[in-house]
């Protein structure tokens, strides 16, 4: 890799060159940072602990949690570090072993959106049939297979990046690795790199994609065969914070990755990979969590026995 490269390192130049804007953007993201990963922590920890949350739909929740915090700390505490010090500099090892991580939880991300889809479109649609086809042996293999699936594609993704040639200017108009920024920088032939983007990435990102489309078809089908009102709208609240985010995170990584590397915009891109890499995993427990009625009870009934002997 060395012998291929004559950069050892890379200088992320963050989000502005403004000390003043540079302190308020530190403690704004360690605040929301802090409270994002106290209040995912809580979500795990009670979907472990309360027996009534030992279902199918949070049982995908508490990974989904566990990824946003993975996320989270993957580019966080390194734009920290860049808006704090002066130590803008990231080893090139190091910033590949970055975008391996962060390509693979974000293809996790899709994966367990598309799982979230699926059990909502069981439970509304076929609910008489909702154990035999959502029990704890498929989760369990559906989540694994996620996994595995997401880490071997962003082991590809990551091996043909560092394969490239890094022979110029070695500042990164970002705040972490991305590809984007990676592969612009790159005085070697990309084609190969952006093709493979949007071809097998495409297929990644597209494949859980139309299925969430396909189940929310489903859904909103059943949803509209309800005849009571009350019925119908109970129905669609549960799927209202899955759709929102469904809609935030697609949106915002269509934009950043599937269109030509000649159109990439410094800062239009950074604006966008900080709502995709930062303020959505921030703004996952608040919006499907913390919203959700039985995690409330059960945070509310944590609370009343914390400090008495009552089983949760």
């Amino acid at each position: 890799m060395k012998n291929r490269n004559h950069t050892t390192e890379f200088i992320l130049l963050g989000l502005s060159d403004n000390q003043e804007h540079q302190k308020i953007l530190f403690v704004l993201f360690l605040f929301l940072y802090i409270i994002t990963l106290f209040a995912d922590v809580i979500i795990i920890t009670l979907i472990m602990i309360d027996h009534k949350l030992h279902s199918p739909m949070f049982f995908f929740l508490s990974h989904f949690s566990f990824v946003d915090i993975c996320i989270l700390t993957i580019t966080v505490p390194k734009l920290l570090d860049i808006l704090l010090s002066d130590r803008k500099s990231i080893s090139f090892s190091a910033c590949i072993v970055q975008l391996f991580f962060f390509f693979c939880m974000a293809n996790i991300e899709f994966f367990l959106l598309a799982l979230m889809a699926y059990d909502r479109y069981v439970a509304i649609c076929d609910p008489l049939h909702y154990t035999s086809k959502v029990n704890k042996r498929v989760c369990l293999q559906l989540v694994a297979s996620s996994w595995v699936i997401s880490a071997a594609n962003a082991l590809m993704h990551t091996l043909m990046t560092s394969e490239l040639s890094f022979c110029g200017s070695n500042q990164i108009h970002h705040f972490f690795c991305d590809a984007p920024p990676l592969l612009k920088l790159s005085c070697s032939s990309t084609s190969i790199n952006e093709l493979l983007i949007f071809t097998e990435g495409g297929i990644m990102l597209l494949g859980p994609f139309l299925f969430i489309i396909a189940s929310y078809v489903g859904i909103i089908s059943a949803i509209l065969r309800i005849t009571s009102t009350k019925g119908r709208s109970k129905a669609f609240s549960t799927c209202s914070s899955h759709f929102t985010l469904v809609a935030l995170f697609y949106g915002s990584v269509f934009f950043m990755y599937f269109r030509p590397s000649t159109s990439f915009s410094l800062d239009y891109d950074r604006i966008v990979s900080v709502v995709y890499s930062i303020l959505i995993p921030m703004a996952n427990p608040f919006i499907y969590s913390l919203r959700n009625t039985d995690i409330k009870m059960a945070v509310l009934k944590f609370i009343r026995c914390r400090n008495r002997s009552c089983r949760i």
